[in-house]
């Protein structure tokens, strides 16, 4: 099965207020399930791609030094 994730977030989101979309962004991350992570991803996408230089620059210095590396788990090998 073939999903257009893109498409599928874009259509859910293209007729929200900023408060609502503010909203849907601190429901998603306060729930912290692994499903909706895609859908932040394709927020993001659209961030990064309407965004100038400095503020990816800004954007990933704040990634960089913000990573809770102690949360980092590895990828289990297939057995």
């Amino acid at each position: 099965m073939n999903i257009d994730v893109r498409g599928a977030v874009i259509h859910n989101i293209q007729h929200m207020s900023k408060q609502e979309l503010t909203e849907m962004v601190n429901d998603t991350l306060q729930q912290q399930e692994e499903k909706l992570l895609p859908g932040l991803g394709v927020l993001f996408e659209i961030i990064w791609e309407n965004s100038e230089p400095a503020s990816r620059k800004e954007m990933i210095s704040t990634l960089h030094e913000n990573l809770p590396r102690d949360r980092a788990v590895p990828p289990v090998s297939p057995s």
